[in-house]
């Protein structure tokens, strides 16, 4: 008697923004890509007509019959000024391979080699679709890790094969989509740098005393929160309630135009900042050891 596959359990919760597989030379296993990016993080602002309070809805139109509906929108592409030829989604589909629609990593490399210039702000968890996938993810998950290695291929998402890498993430594997080089804007269009000349020894000397004195050896990127999200917050709560919003008052700083008294400053209050950091903490310490008391002959 065959024996049931057994289905993997997984528990509620978000759904995959894609599915397919995951082809690392003549291993292949289905994934399952998660958005990295919690939903509802940030605040939405709807537009709203100023006089009634109404919602402003967006409705597709054609200059010739007015509103019209998703199923009469075919997708074209323009060949000549005001000529196309149209194209549908069997069409795309039928570009592309079973391989070319998986996640098909073709080089790994050094992280240093790829230039985060690439990445597009596409982030995602990159999960085991079943439970035979596990022993191949875990597999090639630990290999990256101790190569310190990281792969770089294409998947097709969005009707388009786009650029992706993946590295180990914690336990996992995450998955970053980057920009092709050739969609990438020349930087010498926007820079142009052409007679100047180097900086000077002593301010590049305050410069580089800037940089080391502002250096976190262990960066903690949870140490940073969006405080706009909290202040907009505050906001809404005091306007539902009918408060009035009062603007924090702007701190007075000198202008400074001389830029080497800007780095001396700089310096300065880093120095000053350290200084405050370090006392508080030994304060903290203090505070948290309990108290010697001496001993009485």
């Amino acid at each position: 008697m065959a024996r049931k596959k057994a289905k993997p359990h997984r528990k509620r919760g978000p759904r995959p923004g894609w599915s397919g597989m995951l082809s690392i030379g003549l291993v292949t296993f289905p994934v399952q890509a998660f958005n990295a990016v919690q939903p509802g993080s940030h605040f939405d602002l709807h537009q709203l007509h100023k006089s009634c309070h109404s919602r402003i809805h967006y409705v597709k139109t054609c200059p010739i019959h007015g509103p019209v509906s998703n199923d009469e929108i075919v997708s074209a592409y323009e060949y000549r000024p005001g000529e196309y030829v149209e194209i549908d989604d069997e069409e795309l589909d039928s570009l592309y391979s079973d391989r070319q629609r998986a996640l098909s990593i073709e080089a790994f490399i050094a992280p240093e080699q790829l230039d985060p210039i690439h990445f597009d702000g596409r982030m995602y968890y990159l999960v085991p679709a079943d439970a035979e996938s596990l022993e191949p993810y875990l597999l090639f998950r630990e290999a990256m890790e101790k190569q310190e290695r990281w792969g770089v291929g294409r998947i097709l998402m969005s009707g388009r094969r786009q650029l992706a890498m993946i590295r180990v993430y914690e336990q996992g594997i995450s998955m970053a989509l980057l920009h092709y080089a050739d969609e990438l804007r020349s930087l010498e269009t926007v820079l142009h740098l052409s007679g100047r000349t180097k900086a000077a020894a002593k301010k590049s000397h305050l410069a580089e005393t800037l940089v080391k004195e502002w250096t976190q050896r262990k960066f903690d990127i949870s140490a940073y929160a969006d405080e706009s999200h909290d202040e907009l917050a505050e906001m809404i709560e005091a306007k539902v309630k009918g408060r009035k919003v009062v603007a924090p008052e702007e701190e007075e700083e000198p202008e400074t135009v001389d830029l080497m008294d800007a780095l001396r400053r700089s310096i300065a209050r880093q120095a000053k900042s350290a200084d405050g950091r370090h006392h508080r903490a030994k304060s903290r310490s203090a505070a948290k050891s309990p108290r010697r008391t001496k001993r009485t002959a």
